[in-house]
């Protein structure tokens, strides 16, 4: 089975944490690139600012073919359809995590 081209795997990463790296981790397995988003939220307080997340991660995956770390700001959809994603990968951590990206795949 050929490995599907391009896939986004998008996140806060505030900081980037071992589950983090697992999810992208496990993704290049499956897919041909990997594209790590750290999302910038004005709204919300961050431990570290987007450039230093950026950092974290490339120094966190430095090695690793196939792994594009970008950034972004404003919403998801808007950032896939200007960078022609039509797949994102998201962890799940409780089942309320799952209801609310089911939700969200529904919208």
């Amino acid at each position: 089975m050929a490995k599907e081209n391009k896939i986004l795997c998008p996140g806060s990463f505030d900081p980037p944490t071992d589950g983090h790296i697992n999810i992208i981790e496990r993704a290049l397995k499956i897919f041909g690139q990997v594209t790590v988003a750290v999302a910038y939220n004005r709204s919300k307080k961050a431990f570290f600012e987007p450039e230093e997340r950026v950092e974290m991660l490339r120094e966190l995956l430095k090695g690793k073919k196939n792994v594009v770390i970008d950034s972004f700001e404003g919403l998801l959809v808007n950032y896939c359809k200007k960078n022609g994603f039509s797949t994102i990968v998201r962890g799940i951590r409780t089942v309320s995590d799952y209801e609310y990206e089911l939700q969200m795949s529904l919208a």
